[in-house]
């Protein structure tokens, strides 16, 4: 097959010093260069066959591969901000992105040099943007490998359990118009502001449907802004919602419309869909409640979501991820490849 002169597999330190590495490299959604520079040095110095992918500017995803691989490891190298150094302790590891996702990469990449080492085809594939749109999946899926592979095990902070679905998104922005006008005479005014929130009101107030099995659909208003100034009536408003689902969005975009449509302007600015996906036999199951690249890699094989650290922890100030957890998620990405490539 060619494959280039055995690297030893990496040891537990080593894993550990490649995750407090890559968490050391700011890769704040949309400044990713250097993180992918690091990753192709390392993949390279490694033995596997690395390349950029081009993706906007200087951003790239990071294509790693010995063969013709039917099984690739994927994940993302962007973190949401702001950047936060690594430090460690006996039993975790800190930083930005140590559990989401940087640590899976190390997991990962571990995984993927034991399987060289016993002459297994394998891919890695390691993506900008995800926190954002998933730009750098979107681009990979036009830019599949020949032959495609048959499964893609998508790395997200799971707590080592396979997750049987993903939950979509739905992200809707709300724009309220009004009128500006002096504070002392709101008369003269139409307050974009006061139309905001019975709106809102509204929005709030629609029933979400839920799933005996993957739990219920869910809301977060995450920003609002508008008005001038306390002494000028407001003549714009806006809010940005955001929607976890469990199934197809229209009928919930339908009655969005229907009950607020009349006092505001009602976007979709992003659509994630719903994913149901495939058990593992022996072991724990969960249901994702967040998103993943995965509706965005529909050309990369059958999609497998499964990753070490807490979703809990990740985008806090106290993100961390569990050195045992890390290393066992090594020997599960090992077996879940030989089951899969036995089945």
């Amino acid at each position: 097959m060619g494959y280039p002169v055995a690297v030893p597999v990496l040891t537990d330190k080593q894993i550990f010093r490649l995750t407090r590495d890559l968490i050391d490299i700011s890769s704040i959604s949309g400044h990713e260069a250097d993180c992918g520079k690091f990753l192709l040095r390392t993949l390279k110095e490694l033995g596997f066959r690395a390349e950029k992918m081009p993706v906007e500017g200087g951003r790239f995803n990071v294509y790693a591969h010995i063969g013709h691989p039917k099984i690739v490891f994927s994940t993302h190298f962007d973190t949401v901000p702001p950047f936060i150094p690594s430090s460690e302790d006996t039993r975790k590891i800190y930083g930005r992105g140590s559990c989401d996702a940087k640590g899976i990469i190390a997991a990962m990449v571990a995984a993927a040099v034991r399987m060289m080492n016993e002459g297994t085809d394998v891919g890695l594939l390691f993506l900008v943007g995800e926190e954002r749109d998933s730009h750098g999946a979107k681009v990979a899926d036009r830019n599949p490998p020949t032959p495609p592979p048959r499964f893609l095990i998508n790395g997200e902070p799971t707590e080592n359990q396979v997750a049987i679905a993903s939950k979509g998104a739905l992200r809707v922005e709300v724009t309220a118009h009004g009128r500006m006008a002096h504070s002392a005479y709101p008369y003269l005014g139409d307050s974009a502001i006061d139309k905001l929130l019975h709106a809102l009101h509204r929005i709030r107030r629609i029933k979400l449907s839920t799933h005996r099995e993957f739990g219920p659909t869910t809301m977060n208003i995450g920003v609002i802004e508008g008005g001038r100034a306390p002494n000028v009536i407001p003549d714009f408003a806006k809010a940005q919602l955001l929607y976890r689902l469990i199934g197809p969005p229209d009928k919930l975009i339908a009655e969005i419309k229907s009950v607020a449509g009349d006092l505001v302007d009602v976007e979709i600015v992003l659509h994630i869909p719903f994913v149901k996906l495939r058990s593992f036999a022996g072991l724990p199951e969960v249901v994702a409640a967040f998103t993943t690249d995965i509706p965005a890699l529909s050309h990369w094989g059958e999609p497998i979501l499964f990753g070490p650290g807490s979703i809990h922890v990740a985008h806090t100030a106290g993100e961390y991820i569990e050195k045992k957890q890390l290393l066992a998620a090594v020997d599960v990405y090992c077996s879940m490849a030989k089951q899969l490539l036995a089945g």
